[in-house]
C-alpha cells in the first residue's frame, strides 16, 4: 500500500463519522458523496502513482469546507 492509498482511506473514514453526526438532509446526503469520493480516490491511490490524485482530492477538500460552512 502507498501513503496516498492511507491518506485518502483516513480522510474517507472521517468523512464517513463527520457524515453519520449529520441530521438527515442535504448537508448529510453531501458529505457522504465526500466520503464516496474518498474512497474511490483510495482505491485508485491503491494502483496508481500518487501525483494523479491530487487535483481530485483538492476539489473534494473544497467541497467538503463548502459543507462544513453551511452548517
Amino acid at each position: 500500500m502507498s501513503d496516498a492509498y492511507d491518506y485518502f482511506k483516513a480522510h474517507a473514514v472521517a468523512a464517513v463519522r463527520r457524515a453519520r453526526s449529520l441530521p438527515f438532509g442535504r448537508l448529510k446526503y453531501k458529505q457522504r458523496t465526500v466520503a464516496r469520493v474518498y474512497h474511490l480516490l483510495a482505491k485508485e491511490a491503491a494502483f496508481g502513482p500518487n501525483v494523479d490524485h491530487l487535483d481530485d482530492f483538492r476539489a473534494a477538500r473544497k467541497a467538503e469546507r463548502q459543507i462544513q460552512d453551511n452548517r
